[in-house]
């Protein structure tokens, strides 16, 4: 849908350019503006839905257990992220996911969601860095190896079985982000959206009749 800002704005800058250039100008600068409208609704209408994450693959299966997510991403640290870290403060990795149905009478419904956490430090005692989750941590000699254990997850239950109904049409939210709102309450004074941060991707995925679904990025 055309910004009403945009329609309110381009007859005026037309009818400026008709009034005060030459004809073979007036033809070029319109076809000029015609393409930079073209341009800005098409940014515009495209959804924002990664910053700084290349998601790699993402899956689902429907096994005896439950409905189970295999996801991977590529990504690096952020300057800001980095610097923070090797001066103490952890940081924390947030994986979320919803099962949803569809339902043409309602709004969809939620069926199942699932969160997992990461939390990696800096401990500068012993030079490592720890990765912790879900009661679980490892400790890795370098940056790189800690955060390839946490850029993905393989068989992680998202559902149980009881909450999925053959016949149904459902479809699967994903998102993974660096999630600030963990960060130390001084740091998050006045940032908002920390700027130098921004690591996050949202998808959204359907789902087959038997709940599997496949994205691989070469």
């Amino acid at each position: 849908m055309t910004s009403p800002a945009v329609t309110a704005a381009t007859p005026a800058f037309l009818s400026h350019v008709s009034r005060d250039t030459h004809p073979l100008a007036r033809r070029i600068w319109r076809w000029l503006a015609a393409a930079g409208l073209v341009l800005l609704l098409a940014l515009l209408a495209r959804p924002a839905l990664a910053q700084g994450v290349e998601l790699v693959q993402l899956s689902t299966q429907r096994t005896e257990e439950g409905l189970e997510l295999s996801f991977s991403t590529r990504f690096e640290l952020t300057r800001a992220a980095e610097d923070a870290l090797m001066k103490g403060v952890p940081i924390y990795f947030v994986a979320e996911a919803e099962i949803l149905r569809n339902r043409w009478y309602w709004r969809d419904a939620r069926t199942a969601r699932a969160s997992r956490t990461w939390r990696l430090a800096w401990q500068p005692l012993t030079r490592q860095f720890k990765v912790s989750t879900g009661g679980l941590s490892q400790s890795y000699a370098s940056l790189p190896e800690a955060l390839a254990s946490l850029r993905g997850a393989a068989g992680w239950r998202i559902a149980e079985n009881r909450d999925l109904e053959d016949g149904g049409r459902y479809y699967l939210e994903f998102s993974y982000r660096l999630d600030t709102s963990q960060l130390p309450k001084p740091m998050q004074i006045g940032l908002g959206s920390p700027q130098g941060w921004g690591l996050n991707i949202e998808r959204t995925q359907n789902l087959a009749a038997d709940f599997s679904s496949s994205l691989v990025v070469p």
